[in-house]
């Protein structure tokens, strides 16, 4: 379900980050020379914030459960006999 509300205020942000540039340039009178940096400031700006409540809001996601780490002492290897 988290999937779905990350897609959703992805779009939503989309078309606010694009609403909220589309009003600084007509405050300006004219179209900004870098149109895609400041889009793309807006829209990480209010990515960050908004995915950090649905984060706070939904919860982590589940971890995966994974095998125990097995390291050379857990296993039993036998050692080669000593040649002399």
């Amino acid at each position: 379900m988290a999937y779905l509300y990350y897609t959703v205020t992805a779009v939503l942000l989309y078309l606010l980050s694009d609403w909220i540039l589309n009003k600084i340039e007509q405050s300006m009178g004219k179209r900004l020379e870098y149109r895609s940096v400041v889009f793309f400031v807006i829209i990480m700006v209010l990515a960050v914030g908004s995915f950090e409540v649905i984060d706070r809001l939904v919860g982590e996601p589940p971890q995966a459960t994974t095998a125990p780490d097995v390291t050379s002492t857990d296993v039993n290897v036998p050692t080669p006999p000593i040649q002399k």
